[in-house]
């Protein structure tokens, strides 16, 4: 048995939708399970619609619901041809878009969005989308069934990210979906949405279809989980960066962690925490080009030469600098810091310290100015804001001599204002200013990338 979760992007439109169905019935005898995401964009709209009507603007939301449901018409009178069927669904599509619309109405008149109404509104893309599929996929003779996410993918209740209760999944889904793979059926569910215990809807946070499909690959025990996307796999570097990029045909788990975490766009962070704890491999592949390599993420890759994999970047980085003379020799002062972080439930991403001065960088600023507050009390605080992570990433770093030498060569004029590398022995990071990241990228992938080395893990990416 297999996951074959498909992005957004990989049914964005019919065609993509013609494409999926074909990737999914060349693999009907490996038992698939798919995973599918909402449309490109439409999550976006759905949560934008809802803005709307938290400011007043009914109008501008009840105009963007009305194209959002254009597209999905659109899409589904040119993948399904049975006509009755595709009017049957123009009507539950209708439906729940003015489920949607009362809500916004109801937004409005309240003034209050709350994050329950928020997953409310954000679940529909992936319910539609996966309607789309399972239709389409029997009427082309694939013997799908639909299973709704929120009958197994039970989460705890904290809205808008969602944590899964990974127990409770195992036992739902064994028993809603294993009798459907013995019987032959190709299973269609979403991604991203899951419900409590009481069956209210939930979210696992952006990108959480990828965490949904690792969840289900751990607990049901799949022989791999796929990744379906809109490039070839994981690459040296963001292409749109790096022109020059190749493809790497295999990493280890804790490399693609990092580079998922610190930039890397083709996972989702969480996504590959269940599949290491089962040890299931992931293969990242592109659903415009299916007979590419794609990556494959595994425990142990053979070894390899190469010191650096990839390089990554993450811009949206705040630097927070707290230095008090009170650090010295105390214990416990890190702890007081942390736990005021702790307080704000805001992560923290990189840290560097001296025997007085602490430096730690956050992406997420919306308790900001709360954090600072309460810093200020126990010690000097300065915030540096418009900042960037670079990360140069691969497990041989800590057996090569010479790495750190080269970055700050490559380097050499852009000030480098933290650096980060005990904490992982397989990743440097640099904190540089936003406006240098493009170069610093370019320069980093030249050094290590161009030419590029004459390993067998690298490969061209096709035009």
């Amino acid at each position: 048995m297999i996951i074959m979760k498909f992005g957004g992007t990989s049914v964005e439109d019919a065609r993509a939708f013609r494409n999926a169905i074909g990737i999914v019935a060349q693999q009907r005898g490996r038992q698939p399970i798919v995973v599918v995401s909402a449309i490109a964009g439409a999550t976006n709209t759905l949560l934008s619609s809802a803005q709307h009507a938290l400011a007043g603007d009914l109008e501008k939301a009840t105009g963007e619901l009305n194209s959002l449901l254009e597209r999905h018409v659109l899409i589904l009178e040119n993948v399904v041809d049975d006509r009755p069927t595709v009017q049957q669904l123009i009507l539950e599509f209708r439906r729940r878009f003015d489920e949607i619309k009362n809500l916004c109405q109801a937004i409005a008149v309240l003034g209050e969005l709350t994050p329950r109404s928020l997953d409310a509104v954000a679940s529909v893309g992936e319910r539609l989308s996966s309607l789309i599929l399972g239709r389409a996929m029997a009427e082309r003779g694939l013997p799908a069934e639909l299973v709704d996410a929120r009958t197994f993918m039970i989460t705890d209740d904290h809205f808008t990210c969602a944590a899964p209760l990974q127990h409770h999944i195992e036992e739902k889904a064994r028993a809603l979906l294993l009798s459907h793979l013995k019987a032959g059926r190709i299973i269609v569910t979403q991604g991203y949405i899951g419900a409590t215990a009481a069956g209210i809807t939930t979210t696992l946070g952006r990108g959480g279809s990828d965490y949904s499909a690792s969840l289900i690959g751990a607990v049901l025990g799949a022989e791999e989980i796929q990744i379906w996307t809109d490039v070839d796999g994981v690459l040296t570097a963001d292409p749109r960066i790096a022109p020059a990029a190749k493809k790497l045909k295999v990493i280890s788990f804790r490399e693609a962690s990092e580079l998922a975490y610190f930039g890397a766009k083709v996972l989702h962070p969480s996504t590959i925490l269940p599949a290491v704890e089962k040890n299931i491999p992931v293969i990242v592949l592109n659903s415009r080009r299916p007979r590419a390599t794609g990556t494959r993420i595994v425990a142990d890759p053979p070894k390899s030469n190469a010191a650096v994999k990839s390089i990554a970047s993450k811009n949206g980085i705040t630097v927070i600098n707290i230095q008090s003379s009170r650090m010295l020799m105390a214990y416990g002062f890190l702890a007081s810091i942390f736990s005021i972080f702790q307080k704000h439930q805001t992560a923290v991403d990189l840290v560097s310290t001296s025997e007085v001065a602490v430096s730690l960088t956050i992406d997420n600023t919306s308790r900001l100015e709360q954090i600072v507050a309460d810093l200020k009390e126990v010690a000097e605080v300065t915030v540096l804001e418009k900042k960037a992570i670079v990360c140069v990433i691969g497990e041989q770093m800590r057996s090569t001599s010479g790495v750190a030498d080269r970055v700050f060569r490559a380097l050499n004029d852009i000030n480098v204002m933290m650096i980060s590398q005990g904490a992982s022995e397989i990743n440097m990071s640099l904190v540089i200013d936003e406006s240098n990241v493009t170069q610093a990228v370019q320069r980093l992938h030249r050094e290590f990338f161009e030419p590029v080395p004459e390993l067998d893990i690298f490969e061209a990416i096709e035009p």
